[in-house]
């Protein structure tokens, strides 16, 4: 979970943060600046070298710019996650169905920290701890993110991501041969919160 936090926290950088040191960038960055709210589903591979097929999850997602992400596994297990400044909460699965707050691990803060920078909408973290490479145009962009901090580079040799619109597709390959394929599917800017969710994040 708190890898996939790196991801997102690249991610959603690009969209808050005012990369004007190349045209494509600042591009990419008032393109995805767009949306205030996304949803969508996603299926997620995790390919083990000691595994012939991946283990994979599904489920639906919800990303509120000003408010953080909701990210609700279906499969193989139901269980739902809650990223904001606070940190991770997950959802009790009880009958008063309440939040419950994630300790925070060493390696796991520091990459919640760099997803916090992205709420708050603070550049530097992004332009710290990753090299960009951007190709591609509005409609169909890769952009590919090296580590530059110690700790991000024990974990991932390279992180992609591909998008048009929105982001469509994250693949992080990792230091030991494991890698990960997020696929984003249905993403839409057009839906609103719902009051679930509003109550969601303000529980």
């Amino acid at each position: 979970m708190n890898r996939l936090l790196t991801v997102l926290a690249a991610t959603v950088l690009i969209a808050l943060s005012p990369l004007t040191h190349a045209f494509e960038l600042q591009q990419l960055s008032e393109q995805l600046a767009k949306p205030t709210t996304i949803h969508g589903s996603f299926i997620q591979e995790k390919h083990l070298r000691a595994l012939p097929q991946p283990l994979t999850s599904k489920g639906n997602f919800v990303l509120a710019r000003d408010l953080g992400l909701l990210w609700l596994l279906d499969t193989p297990l139901k269980q739902d996650y809650r990223i904001t400044a606070a940190g991770i909460a997950r959802r009790e699965n009880d009958e008063n169905g309440g939040w419950q707050m994630i300790p925070n691990k060493s390696a796991g803060a520091e990459q919640n920290r760099l997803f916090l920078a992205v709420l708050q909408g603070d550049s530097s973290g992004l332009q710290r701890d990753f090299e960009l490479s951007l190709s591609g145009d509005a409609q169909a962009w890769k952009l590919a993110l090296v580590p530059r901090s110690l700790m991000l580079k024990q974990v991932f040799t390279q992180i992609n991501i591909d998008g048009g619109a929105l982001v469509q597709r994250i693949e992080l390959l990792e230091t030991q041969g494991d890698s990960t394929i997020l696929k984003m599917l249905d993403s839409t800017a057009e839906k609103p919160l719902t009051d679930a969710e509003r109550s969601d994040f303000a529980q």
